[in-house]
């Protein structure tokens, strides 16, 4: 039988010949959970009755969202994991003192693998798609369920084919092709299925860029986003320490997909993703056009606070200043990435160039904390989401890019090209 690699990993996973649209119990490799979501979580674990963990090396918690805290109750919130953690005795419990955005510290440290299920309650955990995992998000009595009993159920997803053929030229990037995609598809395009991410110009994008890539499948309304590895994805994970050894999947070549697309790179230039949908995509050279004036930059987040993200920008922000009406906020995804980027000079460059550093958090991505806009403010960013209201006031604008595009605005008070 041929199969697509989310049909031959929940295949593995379940112990059956796993098909689209089947419905399967399997067994979960790594449940996560954050400061905001477990606290829900572990209300449903204890009032189940339950008094241990089916699989504690399983389950992580990282607290990531308004750590430091925020106010009282984000305290609270994170008291109630750490509590937890305690009484548990977890392996993979991080909070300030090795603190991380949980997209970009799991991958990091070696938690998730290729081959992988992986579920967690947040949207975004499809980013891990990007190691040939299946990743997705889950309400959190899903993952109490998985807490509980290790399994989880769900209906195999429908697979679109997503082939990227050309070599992208300057200043494109992961974000550009995601951004590209749910533009021409929408943000219910992929509505429960598997983005499969594959092509020619797979090979142009580094690691970074392929998390960016598979962390906004579900802004298209997908289950997971998905890339086969190879040789990039292999020399990612020889350099870490991982929980488990990977187990490597492809599709086969006569698999079942619901739709095919081709984009083609090469003729691409950057996106910007206009308010207030993900979808509502523009090419950079219509706003330039379109003179859009900005109060703040946001670079960061589990899109796009890598440390490419952060090279990127101090490249364009070197011996320059941003515009004395703009406001430059820039969140490294993790400490690692943070201390990295220090070393190679990256920090001292932003701040010279007039940047607010911040630690690693989620905070402005979800107009929580570290960056909120006021009335009426616009915001270009390297987030994933740009919804009424998603950054701060319900009348402010968020404009979604990639990091180079964010940098060049900053320094022009206006979204601008970076390739000019």
């Amino acid at each position: 039988m041929q199969q697509t690699i989310t049909e031959k990993i929940f295949s593995e996973h379940s112990g059956t010949e796993a098909r689209a649209g089947q419905i399967v119990e399997c067994p979960i490799d790594m449940v996560i959970g954050n400061d905001i979501t477990t606290p829900l979580s572990i209300r449903a674990f204890e009032e189940s009755g339950a008094k241990k963990l089916a699989n504690p090396n399983g389950f992580c918690i990282v607290l990531d969202h308004f750590i430091p805290a925020q106010d009282i109750a984000s305290a609270n919130q994170a008291k109630i994991s750490r509590a937890f953690a305690r009484k548990h005795q977890l392996k993979y419990f991080f909070d300030e003192k090795d603190m991380g955005i949980e997209h970009a510290l799991l991958p990091e440290k070696g938690i998730v693998v290729s081959g992988d299920v992986i579920i967690g309650a947040d949207s975004h955990t499809c980013t891990h798609g990007a190691l040939g995992a299946f990743s997705t998000g889950m309400g959190s009595t899903d993952i109490a369920y998985a807490m509980i009993t290790g399994k989880n159920w769900f209906k195999v997803p429908e697979s679109i084919r997503v082939e990227f053929v050309g070599k992208p030229a300057q200043h494109i990037y992961g974000k550009d092709l995601i951004l590209e995609l749910i533009r021409q598809i929408g943000v219910d395009g992929a509505l429960y299925k598997a983005l499969e991410f594959c092509g020619e110009s797979l090979q142009y994008l580094g690691m970074d860029d392929r998390f960016s890539l598979c962390n906004m499948a579900v802004e298209a309304g997908a289950k997971n986003g998905i890339i086969a590895p190879d040789a990039i994805t292999q020399a990612f994970l020889a350099e870490r320490s991982l929980r488990a050894k990977p187990k490597i999947y492809a599709s086969d070549s006569g698999a079942q997909y619901v739709q095919h697309i081709t984009i083609d790179v090469s003729r691409l230039e950057p996106v910007v993703a206009y308010p207030f949908l993900p979808s509502n995509g523009k090419s950079i050279a219509q706003a330039v056009k379109d003179n859009i004036a900005i109060d703040q930059v946001f670079i960061g987040s589990c899109t796009n606070g890598r440390l490419s993200d952060l090279r990127i920008a101090s490249e364009i922000l070197r011996g320059k200043r941003v515009h004395d009406n703009v406001r430059l906020i820039v969140t490294p995804g993790t400490q690692r990435i943070y201390r990295e980027a220090h070393k190679l000079g990256y920090v001292d460059t932003l701040l010279d160039a007039g940047a607010l550093i911040s630690n690693p958090t989620c905070g402005a991505c979800l107009g929580g904390y570290m960056g909120i806009l006021g009335e009426n403010e616009r915001c270009v960013s390297t987030t994933n989401r740009n919804f009424i209201g998603r950054m701060g006031a319900r009348s402010s604008e968020v404009y979604l890019a990639n990091a180079a595009v964010a940098a060049v605005s900053a320094l022009h008070g206006k979204i601008a090209d970076p390739r000019q």
